[in-house]
């Protein structure tokens, strides 16, 4: 089911409101968490390939609304709720809605692995994974 999450992402209603980061955060961030069984049965590369799949139909999606400013695609392990969350904000890497220090990176893969595993506690401050999407460069 992870993968069909993944894939739907980039079909959900998708908000990209510059002067209401809030309104952004809420409608475009999902929450994706898998049972055991379904843990031990996906690889890091299924799960990299699906969320690469979501970034590049988020890409497409945008640019056919026209939006021309800065969109940032984000991956995350929050470990607390044992969940990959993902969101879509139009901000650069550097500006991601975090409460907290945050890494952007461009590897997805140690995130991935990290809640696969089911690992202890992560590096901190924890890693995002960001994909530019919008119409400028991110």
């Amino acid at each position: 089911m992870l993968l069909t999450w993944i894939a739907e992402v980039a079909e959900e209603t998708l908000v990209l409101e510059p002067a209401d980061r809030r309104l952004e955060r809420e409608a475009n961030t999902w929450l994706l968490g898998v049972d055991d069984e379904e843990r031990r049965s996906l690889s890091v590369a299924e799960v990299v390939s699906a969320f690469e799949g979501a970034a590049a139909a988020l890409r497409v999606r945008i640019r056919a609304l026209g939006f021309t400013g800065v969109a940032t695609f984000y991956v995350w392990h929050d470990e607390q709720a044992g969940q990959l969350r993902c969101s879509v904000g139009s901000v650069s890497p550097r500006e991601l809605p975090f409460g907290a220090a945050y890494v952007p990176s461009r590897e997805l893969a140690p995130i991935v692995q990290g809640f696969l595993a089911d690992a202890g506690p992560e590096e901190l401050p924890p890693r995002v994974w960001v994909c530019g999407v919008g119409g400028a460069a991110s």
